[in-house]
């Protein structure tokens, strides 16, 4: 067992340590002081079962345990499958010293973790995230939550786990298109909140690509980091949190539009980022960088499949829209967000005709 570092969650009473490290998984790490009684509900999906589900009982001592293994896939995360979390809670006869623990990626993640926020008005909850977007972003911060066909994430809870124990050894099985799609969200926390970490991902992009361990674990670590300072100063989102969202607006309604699944969140975010940097009004420049750092990554920085229209459409339905006007995410510079619901229309839809199809 390697831990590479271990940092927390400052919430007071829901404080919890986001433990990062190699060889943790089988038996490396004792997760058995994590539960809250002696036994547990395992949730993971057709995918990762196979390659970790052993590992992971190797950490849980003499704890009991049930799995409720998922389809795979974004095209499965709506309230079916959280009913089939609930029914293997409810099989197992589990009460509120259950814990439910996610392996897998972020709609395992945010499946588990709304089931657990749910049963019995909220039982304890683990997260063991094993693609780099969950490990960088979704794993963390306690937002859980399914799609509605009417828009993404709409019905969730807050949820905080009790721990996120992130093995970076099952990087090694990711698809490279899954890799690719998580450094949509490593790229987003260099934007929206440190210029040097930006610079140091466009120096070792090649390394990050290439699986390299230590480069791996140090964006994972420096990553989680930024997001954890930020939802300590504000866990619901009533402020600052928002900025988690840069790319997101336009990030979700690309995915609602073209069909759940059919691009990847971190392929949507990457897309999405381009368009939010382009309607900041950012120096070209810095967009040129911004959109050299996710081709880097192979990620797209367009959506010319979906039209402008569809696209403006499904805004709408975001979650950040108050009083019916849509809330961005915008970059003052590299390595500083704001949010704001001051923009200008008629720039909204050039953007949106730019990045996305001309027409229907």
């Amino acid at each position: 067992m390697n831990i590479h570092c271990t940092l927390t969650v400052d919430l007071a009473e829901r404080s919890y340590p986001i433990v990062i490290g190699r060889g943790l998984l089988g038996g490396g790490y004792d997760l058995a002081p994590h539960l809250a009684g002696k036994d547990c509900l395992i949730v993971t999906n057709e995918t990762v079962g196979p390659l970790y589900l052993e590992r992971l009982v190797g950490c849980l001592g003499n704890a009991a345990h049930r799995t409720v293994v998922l389809p795979d896939g974004e095209a499965h995360k709506g309230l079916d499958s959280v009913v089939r979390v609930i029914d293997g809670l409810v099989e197992a006869g589990a009460n509120r010293d259950t814990t439910v623990i996610a392996l897998g990626g972020g709609v395992v993640g945010d499946i588990a973790g709304f089931a657990a926020a749910s049963y019995m008005r909220g039982v304890s909850f683990i997260q063991v995230p094993t693609t780099l977007l969950a490990q960088v972003d979704s794993s963390v911060g306690g937002k859980t939550g399914v799609n509605h066909p009417g828009g993404k994430n709409l019905i969730g809870a807050f949820h905080q786990p009790q721990l996120v124990l992130v093995d970076t050894d099952t990087l090694n099985t990711l698809d490279d298109r899954q890799l690719s799609a998580g450094m949509a969200e490593v790229i987003k926390h260099g934007a929206i909140a440190d210029l040097d970490y930006f610079e140091w991902l466009e120096e070792n992009v090649a390394a990050l690509m290439q699986r390299d361990p230590e480069a791996l674990a140090d964006a994972v670590a420096r990553s989680c980091e930024i997001k954890a300072e930020v939802v300590a100063e504000d866990e619901r989102e009533q402020g600052r949190r928002a900025i988690l969202n840069f790319g997101h607006t336009f990030g979700h309604a690309i995915e609602n539009t073209a069909g759940y699944g059919e691009w990847l969140h971190g392929e949507a975010v990457g897309a999405g980022m381009i368009m939010a940097a382009d309607l900041s009004g950012l120096p070209q420049e810095e967009q040129d960088r911004l959109r050299r750092l996710v081709e880097a990554v192979n990620l797209p920085t367009s959506a010319t499949s979906i039209s402008a229209e569809a696209l403006r459409s499904a805004m709408q339905l975001d979650k950040k829209v108050l009083g019916k006007r849509l809330r961005f995410i915008l970059l003052e510079t590299l390595g500083r967000a704001f949010v704001t619901s001051n923009y200008d229309e008629q720039r909204l839809d050039e953007v949106l005709a730019a990045r996305g199809a001309s027409s229907g």
